[in-house]
């Protein structure tokens, strides 16, 4: 429990407090600038997905937009449900208006095979966009799984977990999901890959400015609706 103190005292601890609260809130601006300033990468790879309009491209699941989040939702095609943990952070994302009001599209992508997706998905009463990348590269190549080695699935080393649980898996031969976000900008008909997290530190994600703050174009709240 919590010391007890006298109203000035605990106006002076918060006022410290408040001094490094500051100082992160500047110091994560400052990241999240850096974050806009990464190279984007070219996605010349043609990625078959499958959604509720059967199978589609990478290109698509921005709805027209510029920008693209994907939630590699961790679904394995063997496992009889998706991660819990995954699901809590479904639950966090809400409305995704104020994502698509600044141009950005939201959309999970799990290994399980679509149609073992949709009961889950409706159980869980999600409606965001959700697709299935069941013998896709997709998961792999952005490093939210990997293949045990030998095996033909790419598995790129520079995205490897560091997490000792997840390396002595996938030494063990087993396959190895993680949760990951990716991002994706639009140019034209090209689509280029900018960002990607792991597992912790995305427990922080889940509103709308935290999930824009891992783009290339960042929050553009200018673009936002007024509230009518």
């Amino acid at each position: 429990m919590p010391a007890t103190a006298t109203p000035a005292e605990w106006l002076s601890a918060r006022a410290a407090l408040l001094a490094e609260e500051k100082a992160l809130t500047r110091a994560l601006d400052a990241l999240a600038a850096r974050r806009r300033a990464l190279p984007r990468v070219l996605v010349e790879k043609e990625y078959v997905l499958t959604g509720p309009d059967g199978d589609t491209g990478l290109l698509e699941l921005f709805e027209g937009r510029d920008q693209l989040i994907v939630y590699h939702f961790m679904f394995a095609p063997e496992w009889e449900a998706g991660c819990a943990r995954c699901a809590a952070f479904l639950d966090q994302i809400g409305d995704l208006r104020h994502l698509r009001e600044r141009g950005t599209a939201f959309a999970a992508v799990s290994r399980a095979p679509y149609p073992r997706i949709l009961p889950f998905k409706a159980a869980g009463g999600w409606t965001v966009p959700w697709y299935s990348a069941h013998g896709s590269d997709f998961p792999y190549d952005f490093g939210a799984s990997f293949a045990p080695s030998g095996s033909a699935t790419p598995s790129p080393a520079v995205l490897a977990p560091t997490d000792p649980a997840l390396s002595a898996a996938l030494a063990a031969g087993e396959h190895v999901d993680r949760p990951a976000v990716s991002c994706f900008l639009r140019g034209g008909e090209q689509v280029f890959h900018t960002y990607s997290a792991y597992a912790r530190g995305l427990d922080r994600l889940g509103s709308a400015s935290t999930l824009l703050d891992l783009t290339a174009l960042g929050r553009r709240d200018h673009l936002a609706r007024p509230p009518s």
